[in-house]
C-alpha cells in the first residue's frame, strides 16, 4: 500500500472497522521519524484476549517510538512533540471515559466535557497528528442501550474530529480511502 505524505502540522483522522487495518495504516503515516504514540487502552489483567491485542500492537511498533499510556490524550496533546503524535485509539478511550463517569446508564451527554476537551486539544494541536478511531455506524442498530450509547457517542465524536482534521481516511480490508 502506498502511503500518502502529509505536511508536518497535518492532522489526520483514520477510521475503520474492527480488524480493518486502520492502526497499521496510521502507523505507516508516521513511520520514519520521531513518534510519540499515545496508547489509550487500559489493560485488564483478567482479559487475556485484549492483552494479546495490545501485545501485537506493541510488537509491530518501532522500538524508538515514545509510548505514553494516555488515559487523557487531551492533556498529552496540550504539549507539542517535535515529530509526529499517533493516538490509538479513540474507541478505547471513549469506553474508558464512559466507565470512569459511570455513564453507561446515565443520560446522553454525560461525557460531553471529555469529548469537548479532546476536540479542543485536537483543534489546537500544531504538530503532526494522526488519530485512529473505529467506524461503527455501518452495522445494525445495537440491541443494548450501552451498545447504542457507544455507537452514538463515537459517531458524534468522529464527525467532530473529521471536521477539525485536515484529512481523513476510511480503511476497509486494509485499503485506505481518502475521504478528505
Amino acid at each position: 500500500m502506498s502511503t500518502p505524505v502529509s505536511p508536518p502540522g497535518q492532522r489526520t483522522l483514520v477510521l475503520g472497522g474492527a480488524r480493518s487495518g486502520k492502526s497499521a495504516f496510521a502507523e505507516s503515516l508516521v513511520a520514519g521519524g520521531a513518534v510519540r504514540y499515545l496508547a489509550t487502552a487500559i489493560p485488564d489483567p483478567a482479559d487475556s484476549d485484549f492483552a494479546a491485542r495490545i501485545a501485537a500492537h506493541r510488537a509491530r511498533r518501532p522500538a524508538d517510538w515514545v509510548v505514553v499510556d494516555a488515559a487523557d490524550p487531551a492533556a498529552e496533546l496540550r504539549t507539542g512533540h517535535p515529530g509526529a503524535t499517533l493516538v490509538d485509539d479513540i474507541g478505547t478511550w471513549l469506553t474508558a471515559r464512559l466507565d470512569a463517569r459511570a455513564a453507561w446508564e446515565a443520560p446522553r451527554g454525560t461525557i460531553t466535557p471529555d469529548t469537548d476537551s479532546l476536540a479542543d486539544a485536537v483543534a489546537g494541536y500544531r504538530d503532526r497528528l494522526v488519530i485512529v478511531t473505529p467506524e461503527v455506524g455501518l452495522g445494525v442498530i445495537p440491541a443494548t442501550r450501552s451498545g447504542r450509547l457507544f455507537r452514538d457517542e463515537i459517531g458524534t465524536l468522529n464527525q467532530r474530529l473529521a471536521q477539525i482534521c485536515d484529512e481523513a481516511f476510511l480503511v476497509v480490508a486494509g485499503l485506505p480511502m481518502r475521504l478528505k
